[in-house]
């Protein structure tokens, strides 16, 4: 019973994860092929590349890989600022109120960011800073599970490290460049594959902050160069979002047990 048990949570998983990567799988096989070989799934027809060229020429996609590639690192280093003192101060500082601050900043992880999508507008407006990276990426530099996760590989540094330091005449702020920023170097690792997979794959903000090409990334210009005023040709279509999700797969791939074991290591302690 236990082996048959094995097998079938086995099989369930090969299933889950076949239904899961398989609208990849197809976007895929669709951009090496002709919309109708894609289609009808014609095994033997040829492979070409004439979707990527043709997906190329239809929209500035340079441009939209640079705005993207330059928000994700923009937000990357704001939150790495705020998320490391934030998380620092919940994890080795006592100050009035810490916990109850604390829970706080937790409770913004059951709050949508959709839900201050208006808020969130009317304070770019008034700050002059509609239609620009940097109001994009504005709203998402203080991440409350950001915080949480840097807190609590902090708390996982051994006391005995902080206090070495201190004798050693370091301040708090050297303390935490010199100890515990270099020890929490894997979960910095995993939290940036984090974040900058949620904010290369945002969409609903940067649709309605952003105006013009200049600052619009990758997701809103795929999603005009699929619309249907543009004409659908599902094999460049498919061309285009392989072209806009591949810096993630790689780096996903390169990282991945890197990915794994940070969040392994910093889990609730």
């Amino acid at each position: 019973m236990s082996k048959l048990s094995h097998y079938i949570e086995s099989a369930g998983a090969i299933l889950l994860a076949v239904i899961w990567i398989s609208p990849l799988l197809f976007a895929f096989w669709a951009a090496f092929h002709s919309t109708s070989d894609a289609v009808n799934f014609n095994i033997m027809s040829a492979w070409t590349l004439d979707n990527f060229r043709t997906a190329w020429d239809g929209a500035p996609w340079l441009r939209y890989f640079m705005n993207t590639f330059l928000l994700v690192t923009l937000v990357l280093i704001g939150q790495f600022f705020f998320t490391t003192l934030a998380g620092f101060a919940f994890a080795k500082l006592e100050f009035p109120g810490k916990n109850l601050v604390f829970i706080l900043v937790l409770m913004q992880l059951f709050i949508l960011p959709e839900v201050l999508i208006v808020e969130n507008y009317a304070m770019v407006s008034r700050l002059g800073l509609f239609d620009t990276l940097f109001g994009v990426g504005m709203p998402y530099m203080a991440s409350a599970f950001g915080i949480f996760l840097m807190r609590q590989s902090f708390k996982s540094v051994p006391i005995e490290l902080h206090e070495a330091a201190r004798i050693e005449g370091c301040g708090l702020l050297g303390i935490l460049w010199r100890v515990y920023v270099p020890l929490a170097k894997p979960t910095y690792l995993a939290y940036a594959l984090v974040s900058v997979s949620t904010h290369w794959n945002n969409f609903l903000w940067p649709l309605i902050v952003t105006n013009s090409p200049d600052t619009r990334p990758l997701t809103v210009g795929l999603s005009i160069f699929g619309a249907p005023e543009n004409g659908v040709d599902i094999s460049v279509i498919s061309a285009a979002t392989l072209m806009s999700v591949a810096p993630l797969l790689i780096a996903f791939l390169v990282f991945q047990r890197q990915f794994v074991q940070a969040f392994l290591r910093a889990g609730i302690k």
